[in-house]
């Protein structure tokens, strides 16, 4: 970015009003002034253009700098001043100690904290972070390789921690509110999913051990039903209904307990094919742990929850010992969503079954979808075989 427009120097205590042009040429208005021993920058807002109503006129920016200086300065002072890190771990004991947040959750707000904003930001007091550094912060995570997803995930925790330190007190303003943060929409990230042939080929691979025992039914259950692997662990027999032809989702299992569901729209009944249905019913037979609460995929030999990491590592040998080309345990969900998506399930039904909180998560499913418009025929009847047009017909008559 480069800073255009440099006024000469002004009256002591009216500050500097400055345009500054981002990369992809919009100009903005910004302030800069000094409240006690620290100097402060504010964005104002975009230029108004020429020929434009949208934006600040020079006179409109000039009006809202000596607001701003006026805000800031008769905000209250703060006893001392609080760091990013003090901030953020008051922020974090507050959202998991009176907003119940879970405990997964709450590791995850730390991890982000410890990894990524502290090492950016250091010892800078809450105050001292400004607008610009929150758009240098995204910057340089993007430049990192970050997904813009993963980036507007950190910045919203930072969003929270700055709104929960003005509400102490600790600072005046929230420049992450101000910030330009990296939009998600538009992207159309690949899927990977299993073919249904590739899906028997992994079940036949399945080693003949203990494990193996429930691994070709629990492949088959994930492929069939999209849900995810936390939630297949902790799937207990009580959840299959037979008799409705569904599996309910109540609860999962991560970091080693068990938890409630992702989200309210998490807990979900997911129908069940007839094979499906029979394959449990099946393993239900066989197994030594057969009551409402044990669990569909226990340890054969303990009975606990089936070792996440373990599990892993023996679908991607199975995968080998397949030829079948490698692709996540994860993905096994993506081939429900796929397969159900082709088969000409409506894609609200298919969110709803795979519990997304949105209507945006399903539709990567939709190139798979059946066209209602029936494009194809049409297409062949615009772009098909010259022979066939009506030009060629009528050419071929004369």
């Amino acid at each position: 970015m480069q800073a255009q427009n440099r006024p000469a120097r002004r009256p002591a205590g009216t500050g500097s009003l400055f345009i500054r042009e981002d990369r992809g040429g919009n100009r903005s208005y910004y302030a800069k002034f000094r409240c006690g021993q620290r100097q402060v920058k504010r964005r104002l807002g975009p230029v108004r253009e020429a020929g434009t109503s949208i934006g600040l006129t020079k006179r409109q920016a000039e009006a809202e700098l000596r607001q701003v200086i006026e805000r800031e300065v008769s905000a209250p002072a703060t006893a001392r001043r609080i760091s990013l890190t003090e901030a953020a771990d008051s922020h974090i004991d507050h959202v998991e100690n009176v907003r119940g947040r879970k405990a997964t959750t709450v590791d995850d707000y730390r991890s982000m904290v410890r990894v990524h904003l502290v090492p950016f930001f250091g010892s800078r007091s809450m105050d001292s972070i400004d607008v610009q550094m929150v758009e240098d912060y995204i910057a340089a995570k993007l430049r990192e390789g970050f997904a813009r997803k993963t980036v507007r995930h950190q910045v919203t925790l930072l969003h929270g921690i700055f709104g929960h330190a003005i509400r102490r007190g600790w600072c005046a303003t929230n420049p992450v509110a101000a910030a330009d943060r990296p939009p998600v929409h538009g992207t159309s990230p690949d899927i990977h999913f299993l073919e249904r042939e590739e899906v028997e080929a992994l079940i036949r691979a399945v080693p003949d051990d203990e494990l193996g025992e429930l691994e070709g039914v629990l492949y088959l259950t994930a492929a069939m039903t999209g849900l995810r692997q936390g939630e297949l662990i902790a799937l207990r027999w009580r959840d299959v209904d037979w008799v409705a032809g569904v599996v309910r989702v109540r609860r999962g299992y991560t970091r080693g307990e068990f938890t409630t569901p992702k989200s309210r729209r998490s807990s979900r009944a997911v129908p069940m094919a007839d094979r499906l249905a029979g394959e449990l019913e099946r393993h239900h037979r066989v197994s030594a742990w057969t009551e409402d609460d044990d669990l569909v995929f226990a340890h054969p030999l303990l009975g606990g929850p089936y070792d996440a990491s373990r599990l892993r590592k023996r679908f991607k040998r199975a995968l080998e010992r397949a030829g079948v080309r490698p692709v996540r345990f994860h993905d096994l969900r993506h081939t429900f969503g796929t397969h159900m998506a082709a088969a000409g399930a409506p894609l609200r039904a298919i969110q709803e079954w795979m519990g997304h909180q949105d209507h945006a998560t399903t539709q990567i499913y939709a190139d798979h979808a059946p066209d209602p418009t029936n494009g194809r025929r049409w297409a062949e009847s615009a772009f098909g075989s010259a022979a066939t047009t009506p030009e060629a017909q009528r050419l071929s008559k004369d």
